[in-house]
């Protein structure tokens, strides 16, 4: 992905077809080492292709991918829970507590955006 993007910073002064070097500047400017393979790949792929073209074709595709699930997901909380007994508000408060724990560390997914 950064490849990618590197390529797109690069197509924004009017290059069709920013080079290596070009695209090595613009990773190597924020502290990323180039693979030459993935490098080399993704020029060889976007050679000769018209970056509007493709953003184009890839905004059709991704229009056309399901991308509901929430409103389920939210249907169940909308109508709440049963109000737990007394003894058990204890228990449930901790339950609470260690289910937030984990949404927070699991935020960035194990990985950071530059790793």
């Amino acid at each position: 992905m950064r490849y990618v993007a590197a390529y797109l910073l690069a197509t924004l002064d009017g290059s069709k077809s920013p080079s290596k070097d070009d695209i090595s500047k613009i990773l190597s400017s924020v502290g990323i080492e180039v693979d030459d393979e993935k490098l080399n790949k993704v020029i060889s792929e976007l050679k000769g292709k018209s970056i509007e073209e493709l953003i184009t074709k890839g905004s059709e595709k991704l229009a056309s991918v399901p991308s509901g699930g929430g409103a389920a997901a939210a249907a169940p909380a909308a109508g709440g829970a049963a109000a737990p007994a007394a003894g058990d508000d204890k228990k449930g408060s901790k339950k609470e507590e260690k289910k937030e724990e984990s949404e927070e560390e699991d935020d960035d997914m194990g990985f950071g955006l530059f790793d």
